[in-house]
C-alpha cells in the first residue's frame, strides 16, 4: 500500500491530509502526519482563562479569500462562524502621539470616498491633494517588480505610505514596505493599476460591483444566512477548526496524526523517500509533503536536493509576539470606539498595533472587562521578541498608557512568541517561488506547502494544502 508522509501539523499540513481523505477513500493509501511539537495548529492557538478567549496567533481570516470559509462549511461548522461587530468598524492610526480615525472609505490604503478623506485629521492638506492626484498618475509602463514602498509613493505619495500603508502592512505582515514585493504581497493592487490605470478608479468600480452582487435578486427567498464581514473568525476561537480537523482525521482508518515526532533526516532511496525521526524510527513514503517553514524545509531537504535547500533558505522570516492584556471596563477611560489602532514606524513606538479584541468580536471577555491584544517585533523591532514575559508586559503597559491613557493594572496578561514565523515576500519573490516550484516538480513525489510560497494567511494555506493533495492523487493515478 502506498504511503503519504506529511511533515508539519499546522493548518497547511492538516488541510493537505483532510483534502486527501475528502477526495479518496481510506483504503487506497496510508497517510501519516508528523508534527515535531506537542500540539497541532502551528500559529493557530486559542486559550481560555478566567472567562477570556485569547488567540495567541491569528485571530481571524479574510472572507474575501473563500477557502477557509468553504472548509469550515464542509466540516459542518458554518453555525460557529463569527463576524466582526461592525457598529464599531473603525481603525485608528497613531500620528503625532494621538489616535486619528482612518478615513471611512479607505480600503487598505486606497481612498474611495472624498468627504471622509477631506475632513480627516490624519492626513495633511498637501497629503490629501497628492492622494487625489492618483487619478491622474499614468500607470507603470513595464511589468518589473517594485517594492510596496515605491509603489505607494508613486501612486499615492509619501504621506499615504508613512501614515496608512506602512502601519497597516506592519500590522498584518510584520514587514517592511521598502523590501516587500508589491507583486507578491499585494497582486490585486498591481492588477487594479494595470486594468483601470488608477487604484482609486479600480477600487470604486470593484466596490460597486461587489455591492451589486450582494443585492438579492427580485423575489428571491431563502433562509437566514450568516452575516459575512471582511474579517471572520469562529465563536469558540480558531482552534475549533484545528480541533475539528484533528478529531475527524484521527478516527479515519489508515490515517495517523502524531505529535512529538521530529524529523531528523530525509533521503531519497529507490524512488521513495526514507524519513528518519529524531528517536531513530524510520518510515518510507511514496509521496512526501513538507508543510514546514521554508527555513525548516531547507534543513530537511539538504539530503534530497542541495540546490532546492539553498534556494528555500533565501526566503526571509521575521519573529513576532502577541501580548493579550485585560482590564476592568470601569478602569478604562478611552471610549474604545473601534477595532484598534496601528502604529507608523515614524512614531518610534515599541508596538506595531493593538486590537481591541473584545470590541471587534463578541464572546471574547466577560461583560465587565476589556481584552486588548498588542503586536510586538516584526521587521521594526525584532529584538523586542527576546524580552522576558515580565519585561514585555511592562513595555506594553507603558505603551498603552502613553497612547490610550490606561493607568490601571491588568487583571490578566498572556504572552505568545512566534520565532521566525512570518515569511517575507521580498522583491523577486515570484521569481524565487517559480524556481522552487519548477525544481520541486522535477523531483517525483516531493511537495511543499505552507505560507512561504503562494500566499500568507489561513485561507491561502488551506488553498495550497488542497492543491498539493490533488497533485498527490494525480501522481498515484498515473503510477
Amino acid at each position: 500500500m502506498k504511503r503519504v508522509v506529511v511533515i508539519g501539523g499546522g493548518i497547511a499540513g492538516l488541510s493537505a491530509v483532510w483534502s486527501l481523505r475528502e477526495h479518496r477513500s481510506n483504503e487506497e493509501f496510508e497517510v501519516v502526519l508528523l508534527e515535531r511539537g506537542e500540539r497541532f495548529g502551528g500559529n493557530i492557538r486559542t486559550e481560555r482563562s478566567e472567562g477570556f478567549l485569547i488567540e495567541g496567533g491569528p485571530d481571524c481570516f479574510l472572507s474575501e479569500k473563500p477557502w477557509a470559509m468553504e472548509l469550515i462549511k464542509r466540516l459542518g461548522l458554518a453555525d460557529k462562524l463569527l463576524p466582526t461587530n461592525d457598529k464599531n468598524r473603525k481603525t485608528f492610526v497613531l500620528s503625532g502621539g494621538k489616535l486619528h480615525v482612518l478615513p471611512e472609505g479607505v480600503i487598505l490604503m486606497i481612498p474611495t470616498r472624498i468627504l471622509p478623506l477631506a475632513t480627516s485629521s490624519l492626513i495633511s492638506w498637501p497629503g490629501k491633494i497628492r492622494m487625489a492626484m492618483e487619478l491622474f498618475i499614468p500607470k507603470k509602463k513595464d511589468s518589473s517588480d517594485e517594492s510596496l514602498g515605491e509603489f505607494v509613493r508613486r501612486r499615492l505619495g509619501k504621506e499615504a505610505l508613512d501614515k496608512i500603508a506602512e502601519p497597516l502592512v506592519a500590522g498584518v505582515h510584520a514587514g517592511d514596505p521598502e523590501t516587500m514585493s508589491v507583486r507578491a504581497s499585494f497582486p490585486k493592487f498591481v492588477q487594479l493599476e494595470e486594468d483601470s490605470g488608477s487604484l482609486i478608479k479600480g477600487m470604486v468600480r470593484k466596490m460597486a460591483s461587489m455591492h451589486k452582487a450582494r443585492k438579492p435578486a427580485a423575489g428571491a427567498t431563502g433562509g437566514q444566512k450568516p452575516r459575512i464581514t471582511m474579517f471572520m473568525t469562529m465563536r469558540d476561537g480558531l482552534s475549533e477548526l484545528i480541533d475539528t480537523l484533528t478529531s475527524r482525521l484521527s478516527k479515519m482508518d489508515r490515517t495517523s496524526l502524531r505529535t512529538g515526532a521530529a524529523v531528523s533526516t530525509i533521503e531519497k532511496k529507490d524512488g521513495r523517500y526514507l524519513v528518519t525521526l529524531e528517536g531513530g524510527e524510520k518510515m518510507d513514503a511514496d509521496a512526501l509533503v513538507v508543510a514546514a517553514p521554508a527555513w525548516a524545509a531547507s534543513n530537511l531537504l539538504a539530503g534530497v536536493d542541495q540546490g532546492l535547500s539553498d534556494k528555500l533558505r533565501t526566503i526571509p522570516y521575521v519573529s513576532t509576539a502577541t501580548v493579550s492584556i485585560a482590564f476592568r471596563k470601569k478602569d478604562i477611560k478611552h471610549p474604545l470606539n473601534g477595532f484598534g489602532f496601528v502604529v507608523p514606524k515614524v512614531e518610534k513606538r515599541r508596538i506595531m498595533a493593538a486590537t481591541w479584541t473584545s470590541v471587534k468580536f463578541s464572546h471574547r471577555a466577560p461583560d465587565d472587562s476589556v481584552l486588548i491584544r498588542c503586536f510586538v517585533g516584526g521587521s521594526k523591532n525584532a529584538e523586542l521578541v527576546d524580552l522576558d514575559d515580565a519585561a514585555m508586559v511592562k513595555m506594553v503597559k507603558e505603551e498603552l498608557r502613553d497612547i490610550m491613557g490606561i493607568e490601571a493594572e491588568p487583571v490578566l496578561t498572556r504572552v505568545f512568541r512566534w520565532r521566525k514565523s512570518m515569511p517575507q515576500y521580498t522583491i523577486g519573490h515570484d521569481e524565487r517561488v517559480k524556481w522552487i516550484d519548477e525544481r520541486v516538480a522535477s523531483i517525483p513525489g516531493l511537495y511543499l506547502a505552507g505560507s512561504a510560497y503562494h500566499g500568507i494567511g489561513i485561507s491561502d494555506s488551506i488553498r495550497y494544502g488542497e492543491v498539493v493533495a490533488k497533485k498527490i492523487i494525480h501522481q498515484f493515478e498515473k503510477g
